[in-house]
């Protein structure tokens, strides 16, 4: 026998051996999953860091080229005043169209002798002295350039208007300067950088948006359309330079990188925004994420199959102890059953002697009662079928709910009263409710108050006080002590069963003392 325990031990060791190593594989896949994970993402991050400086430069250098197109034309314009106006502002157009730039010049002169002007843009009516205000908005700016900037809508476009004006000595004026269509600075962005997961506008100091995929955007306001706060755009704080955040697109509507950097040029004052889909970043993620799932996957297969292998040896070893053991768990079954059968038979007996005995006195009161009251005799056996409906049918495992052996108990003190009438007094006290939802052993009330009567005097001098109280744990059965000189048969046969019922269902706390006047039972509730 000490050989088997040994081999056992021995078995043991190698299975809790190889669930740790199992426990350590799989922790060391969670942390190389997590690592791996971790600077996939770090690079890809980098990635849209990198995609996002490429593609502000790109925005940078159009607002740069625009601007230095303005400064060109101004030098031009104040060297000659109004020689050459006409043609300087052709040549610049033709040599934009074959360098794709975007700003086209324009000019609008006004004769104030003569009240007549000439113009080669259909925009310079926001000159003349009915324009319409409400289709315009001013962009605000303090830079050194000293342009002046408007946003002019037209037939459902929008159009950015920088310009200067030249006063002559005759009071005649020249206005003059670059128009860029909103829509075709937007489709330049876009070509810039094909091969970037990105998208990106510019909006001025003040929120109004320059440039957008979505042209029902331009000119509003990007505090209104987007998830912006004006704190996102504190780049000074940050040490990059610029605000770097995770946003919902308000055009693709999927989840984005937000960098948002300042755009300052001599003529303006605003911030580029470009949003990175991260979708691109989630699937590069994702791809690593799945061959670390399949390498830890087929480690884990392999680890568990070793550990199967071992807990075979480990059942193959403990087979023969197992077999004792169960052995003695048959016997302890057999042994339980006995008890049980044992209990059930007593409980049997008591019913056998109580029926008889309680059935005679019982019809005994009827028949008086009869003769002096036929209304309370007809009470009296209806409680007496219900009693003898509730002995004759017990449950299956002699426990039942608090509540039903209280309503029993109830019915037979009545016809106890029609027995003793002022030689007994009853009083039932319920201190908790909910107790009455628990359970407890069938009849273990009516054994305690049938010794109560068995072994006390109950006369009209010594009148039997029996009380009940449920209280939170248990029901507390106190009656008047005061035993009766002769013996009685039977004595202690109810209360040794109320022992051995509670001892069957493992609950020792039981007890029954004497204190003063009172006999006092405490019987314990069964969950």
């Amino acid at each position: 026998m000490a050989i088997t325990f040994k081999q056992a031990l021995s078995q043991k060791s190698v299975y809790i051996a190889a669930l740790s190593a199992c426990l350590i594989a799989v922790a060391a896949f969670a942390v190389l999953s997590f690592l791996i994970t971790r600077d996939s993402r770090k690079n890809t991050e980098d990635f849209a860091r990198k995609t996002f400086v490429r593609k502000y430069e790109s925005v940078e250098n159009e607002f740069r080229n625009i601007e230095d197109y303005q400064y060109l034309l101004r030098a031009l314009i104040q060297k000659d005043g109004l020689k050459n106006y006409k043609d300087y502002s052709s040549v610049l157009n033709d040599l934009n169209k074959k360098r794709n730039l975007l700003a086209y010049s324009w000019y609008y002169y006004y004769n104030s002798t003569s009240g007549t002007s000439e113009s080669n843009s259909s925009l310079s009516y926001i000159f003349k002295e009915n324009r319409h205000q409400e289709k315009t908005i001013t962009l605000k700016n303090n830079g050194p350039g000293h342009f002046k900037d408007l946003l002019i809508t037209r037939k459902d476009s929008l159009y950015w208007m920088s310009y200067d004006s030249l006063i002559l000595p005759d009071k005649n004026m020249l206005f003059y300067g670059s128009t860029v269509s909103l829509d075709d600075l937007h489709q330049y962005f876009t070509n810039v950088d094909k091969s970037s997961n990105t998208y990106a506008y510019v909006f001025t100091k003040e929120g109004v948006c320059i440039t957008h995929p979505e042209k029902k955007y331009l000119g509003k306001n990007v505090f209104d359309f987007t998830d912006i706060k004006p704190q996102d755009t504190l780049c000074s704080t940050t040490k990059s330079g610029y605000t770097e955040g995770i946003a919902t697109s308000e055009y693709l509507g999927v989840e984005v990188t937000r960098f948002i950097k300042p755009l300052k040029t001599d003529n303006f004052d605003g911030y580029t925004v470009v949003n990175h889909v991260n979708f691109i970043i989630d699937e590069n993620v994702y791809k690593v994420k799945t061959y670390t799932t399949y390498i830890f996957l087929a480690a884990l297969f392999l680890i568990v199959a070793v550990f199967i292998l071992f807990q075979r040896f480990a059942n193959i070893a403990h087979k023969e102890k197992e077999k004792i053991q169960s052995e003695k768990n048959l016997l302890l079954i057999e042994n339980e059953k006995m008890h049980k059968a044992e209990v059930i038979n007593q409980l049997q007996q008591l019913k056998n002697n109580i029926n008889p005995h309680f059935l005679f006195n019982s019809l005994n009161s009827l028949y008086m009662l009869i003769g002096i009251h036929k209304e309370n005799a007809q009470k009296f056996t209806m409680n007496l079928s219900k009693i003898y409906r509730y002995l004759i049918v017990p449950p299956k495992e002699n426990i039942v709910p608090v509540s039903q052996e209280i309503q029993f108990i109830q019915q037979y003190m009545e016809l106890l009263k029609s027995r003793f009438d002022e030689e007994m007094t009853f009083n039932m006290i319920i201190n908790n409710e909910k107790s009455l939802k628990r359970r407890m052993p069938y009849l273990s009330l009516q054994i305690v108050i049938e010794n109560a009567v068995k072994h006390n005097i109950a006369t009209i001098d010594q009148p039997l006080e029996i009380i009940i109280i449920v209280e939170d744990h248990g029901i507390i059965v106190k009656n008047t002590w005061q035993p009766k000189t002769e013996s009685v048969q039977g004595e202690k046969f109810g209360i040794d069963y109320l022992n051995q019922i509670y001892e069957y269902f493992k609950i020792n706390s039981l007890n029954i003392s004497v204190d003063g006047e009172y006999f006092i039972c405490f019987l314990p509730l069964l969950e």
